[in-house]
């Protein structure tokens, strides 16, 4: 009787009922019905648990410090540090879109704000340069879907607490499927640019730049020690590369770094704009963010969950105090907006956890997985229909939701084939966030309708090569684990 709690679920989603209505009245009747009323106050009582958590509470810090950035007027540094990169090549715009996704995906992790925050910038400019709107639109919902796959990420954050993995192992999984999806993107507007004639474009430096001092040398120091501690990286890179029996002091390799990062930056002074090197140190303390979430996690200073109260810590200081372009007054709006989005989310999290609990007294995952061994016995072919499967869920069912039904039946049963559960993670999780730009229902594609003023038909129709390539990049991921599993590995946070 209680396996039919899912297309119950179903059926009350398509009747219009919010999704943490549906996840808890669909289990709560079957238990109604099946005479399990005792099992009752276990499934409202979970509600609360649910919430009741501290790594969960990344999420929400996570929301304030994207919120807060946003409102600081970051995007438009963004925008700017990247059309000074690569507005000079064909198709020029496009390949801005994307890489600004790709920056942006480090302060935001959501895929809508990122559609909406750049598209709002991005998509008039893309048209006003000779670009079709329905293009712009386009390219705009299919680099959004970057947002959740680089972290932070919210859904990976979802994804960590429902199954119980690691919420920093899930977020370094996530780091080259990212790049790849961003690096895909980019290929197929190469390959566009002659066949549609993309126009042209040149390096895009705007004039009279300026920068407060203190910005200046703030940005001056942080990128003295980026450059230094992507050298001493190299330096580890190499030195496990080479199997070289050699471990000297840390930190005296990062200080020797230091002066070799410092000459790098006056050579790289002397050979480019001053308009250009300031549109770069403008674009450093607002990037800074991923880097403090990821080091400190790496390095062992702080918990997922401290470092997002950093993060928070940290965007309210640069926008404050650096960029100044934020006031007290500011505060409220963007206090309201992001506890509103923290609590639909948070809630939807502790039906979740309700919803997991029908789940495994269905024994639908042990049937499920009866099911899926029946038609092979091949963890490659099950992965392929599981693919197919997640894909068609994510064209009607957002990445949160989807990810909290189908995680506890799904995850245990490619555990039990061999398939790394950290690795099944990033699938699903990759997969279901292109799902996202996916007609008919993928979300951002209703936010690029909004922004773009484009109907969903016809951005549907025109991110259909985009979308080809982000299933190719799916399948890649699936079937060579390595794209995912290596930077986790190197840090030492899988086995």
């Amino acid at each position: 009787m209680l396996l039919w709690f899912l297309p119950l679920f179903l059926i009350i989603l398509m009747l219009g009922l919010p999704v943490i209505f549906a996840l808890l009245l669909a289990p709560g009747t079957l238990l109604i019905a099946d005479g399990s009323t005792r099992d009752l106050p276990v499934l409202y009582r979970n509600l609360y648990n649910g919430i009741d958590s501290f790594p969960l509470m990344a999420l929400p810090f996570f929301m304030l410090a994207g919120e807060i950035m946003n409102r600081g007027g970051i995007t438009n540094r963004l925008v700017e540090f990247s059309q000074a990169f690569m507005g000079h090549l064909r198709g020029g715009l496009a390949h801005v879109n994307i890489l600004s996704s790709m920056l942006f995906a480090g302060l935001s992790g959501s895929a809508v704000a990122d559609t909406s925050a750049l598209g709002s910038t991005l998509i008039p400019a893309m048209e006003k340069n000779g670009y079709s709107r329905k293009f712009a639109a386009a390219i705009t919902a299919a680099s959004s879907v970057i947002g959740p796959i680089i972290p932070p990420s919210g859904i990976m954050i979802i994804y960590a607490y429902v199954m119980g993995e690691s919420v920093a192992a899930l977020f370094l999984a996530g780091i080259v499927p990212g790049i790849l999806v961003g690096a895909g993107l980019m290929l197929v507007v190469r390959l566009m640019a002659d066949r549609y004639d993309l126009p042209k474009a040149e390096r895009i430096v705007h004039k009279n730049q300026t920068i407060t001092p203190l910005e200046g040398v703030v940005a001056s120091i942080l990128v003295r020690i980026n450059i230094a501690a992507l050298l001493y990286g190299l330096f580890v890179l190499f030195r496990w590369m080479f199997a070289l029996n050699v471990n000297p002091n840390g930190w005296l390799i990062f200080l020797i770094m230091l002066p070799v990062a410092h000459g790098l930056l006056v050579w790289m002074k002397a050979n480019v704009s001053d308009d250009f090197r300031l549109i770069c140190k403008k674009a450093v303390a607002p990037l800074q963010t991923p880097i403090i979430i990821l080091g400190g996690i790496l390095i062992g200073v702080f918990t997922p969950t401290e470092a997002s109260a950093i993060a928070v810590a940290y965007a309210l200081v640069i926008s404050f105090f650096v960029l100044r372009s934020m006031s007290v007054k500011d505060l409220t709006g963007v206090l309201a907006r992001s506890a509103l989005a923290s609590s639909s989310v948070l809630l939807l999290v502790g039906a979740a956890v309700a919803f997991k609990t029908v789940v495994s007294l269905s024994f639908a995952p042990q049937i499920l997985a009866e099911f899926l061994t029946s038609l092979s016995e091949n963890p490659l072919i099950i992965l392929f229909l599981i693919n197919i499967l997640l894909f068609i869920v994510g064209m009607f069912l957002d990445a949160g939701p989807a990810i909290i039904i189908l995680g506890p039946i799904l995850g245990p049963i490619f555990v039990d084939l061999g398939v790394h559960p950290v690795h099944f993670a990033i699938i699903m999780s990759v997969n279901l966030t292109v799902g996202l730009a996916t007609p008919p229902m993928g979300l951002v594609l209703f936010v690029a309708s909004t922004v773009s003023r484009e109907k969903v038909e016809t951005i549907s129709k025109a991110i259909l090569p985009f979308l080809a390539v982000e299933v190719v990049v799916i399948f890649l991921i699936t079937y060579f684990p390595f794209i995912s599993m290596t930077v986790p590995r190197l840090a030492g946070f899988v086995q």
